[in-house]
């Protein structure tokens, strides 16, 4: 592939790059509009986050007499933006720079545009239908009707699925996974193994299991002729999320799908610090189980959850947005300068 300075590749790309600017514009309008205000969260970070799967960039602050702190590029501004909160913002949105290690290749880049947006005090329906509004607005602003990926297609602006992710594993895959569930939310195993219908492997827990049939029999239906929200995920699989009133074990999460490319990822947040420390430590004991490091807990951001109001918040892969509404292929064609 030719270089993105090629003056001939970039001639090919220049189109989307605008448009680009067109729907950041459009979006950040839209924001501001409903008084919201536009944040910038530093990207160095004493923790990256802590996700089991989750992998960042190591770095370090050196003082001036030589001493190194370990820091790390963030993989989400989420951390700094719910300091913000607590703070006492109540609407925020930043397009903030991210960085992700092990994650290359169509859809994924290991520098990208996360769209991060929270309400303070609003229920995360809100953020929900906020989620679908910028989809229609990336769709007016490039004028295209319907979007496509992979001999995939959707309408933008059709009214959207609502599945639960209950709903979806039995519609889809045929598989009651609440049923391997206790009251703690709690995942039985061997349960899910046998009426999994995958291949799994011997070492493979509950979550691994679970992800692998999302990822093999479900995630691929989603988003066809029209969005798909996918809602109320496990409670195990949402570790910065809140549980829902109906039932313990599951958590106020949801995914916006469209042309089975998942875009959007949103809370109805945790604000208990001592259960956001217990599901912190449980994350990091499986990443270190697997990949053998974790990463530490940032102190200051379960302080500040004591001061944070109750909020709901959502992360949107901007890149992939505007992949999809610029009928482009790759985000690296609607990155301006893409890793080589």
């Amino acid at each position: 592939m030719s270089p993105f300075w090629s003056p001939e590749f970039h001639a090919d790309r220049r189109d989307g790059l605008i448009q680009r600017g067109r729907i950041k514009a459009a979006i950040r309008e839209h924001f501001e509009a409903q008084g919201f205000v536009e944040v910038e969260c530093g990207a160095l970070a004493v923790s990256p986050g802590n996700e089991a799967h989750l992998h960042a960039f190591e770095t370090a602050l050196r003082e001036p007499g030589g001493e190194a702190t370990p820091l790390y590029l963030h993989t989400s501004p989420e951390f700094a933006a719910k300091k913000l909160l607590a703070a006492g913002e109540t609407r925020i949105f930043e397009f903030a720079r991210v960085f992700r290690n092990r994650e290359r290749g169509a859809l994924h880049a290991p520098e990208f545009t996360m769209l991060e947006w929270y309400r303070a005090n609003e229920p995360y329906q809100t953020v929900i239908d906020d989620t679908l509004g910028l989809l229609r607005i990336a769709a007016d602003i490039t004028g295209l009707k319907i979007f496509s990926h992979r001999n995939v297609s959707c309408d933008p602006r059709a009214e959207a699925e609502r599945l639960s992710v209950a709903q979806a594993f039995e519609k889809f895959a045929g598989v009651d996974f609440l049923s391997t569930l206790n009251e703690k939310g709690e995942g039985n195993r061997d349960a899910l193994a046998a009426i999994a219908g995958i291949d799994i492997a011997a070492n493979d827990n509950w979550a691994d299991i679970f992800s692998k049939i999302l990822v093999a029999r479900i995630e691929p239906k989603l988003g066809h002729g029209a969005p798909t929200i996918l809602y109320e995920y496990p409670r195990c699989e949402a570790a910065l999320a809140r549980a829902t009133g109906h039932d313990p074990r599951l958590a106020e999460r949801f995914e916006l799908y469209v042309c089975s490319v998942e875009l959007a990822n949103g809370f109805g947040e945790l604000t208990d610090a001592q259960e956001q420390r217990r599901r912190f430590i449980a994350e990091m004991d499986e990443k270190q189980r697997i990949y053998g490091e974790c990463y530490p807990i940032d102190e200051d951001f379960l302080a500040a959850l004591a001061h944070m109001p109750p909020a709901s918040g959502v992360a949107l892969g901007f890149d992939r947005l505007v992949m999809l509404a610029t009928a482009s292929r790759n985000v690296n064609d609607v990155i301006w300068t893409p890793l080589p």
